[in-house]
């Protein structure tokens, strides 16, 4: 993972001087800029692309934990058929014909 300060920075006087039109065409052309205060990191802008990407990655990163976890709990014994499933649900075929099919990704 890349450090924060080797990202694109920008000072934060920029902002004082109206230059935040440009500094925001160049977040959206780059996906994220670094401002820098003092010559330190104060914050990170990202553009709402790359924001989206962080946030679907974090949320398969989070479903893979959760399924590692239960594979690694896992007892086939525990399992059961769909049948028996369908039997203790008091469910048959008929009854779920109604329902559109799920797509799972």
């Amino acid at each position: 993972m890349p450090s924060v300060l080797s990202a694109n920075t920008i000072p934060i006087r920029l902002f004082d001087h109206c230059e935040s039109e440009k500094i925001f065409e160049n977040v959206t052309k780059q996906g994220t800029m670094v401002v820098t205060k003092n010559h330190l990191p104060e914050c990170v802008l990202i553009s709402p692309m790359e924001y989206m990407r962080i946030v679907e990655e974090l949320n398969d990163l989070s479903l893979l934990t959760i399924a590692t976890d239960r594979m690694a709990h896992f007892d086939p014994s525990s399992s059961i058929s769909e049948k028996e499933r369908y039997c203790r649900l008091n469910l048959n075929e008929a009854d779920l014909a109604d329902f559109d099919e799920i797509e799972i990704e």
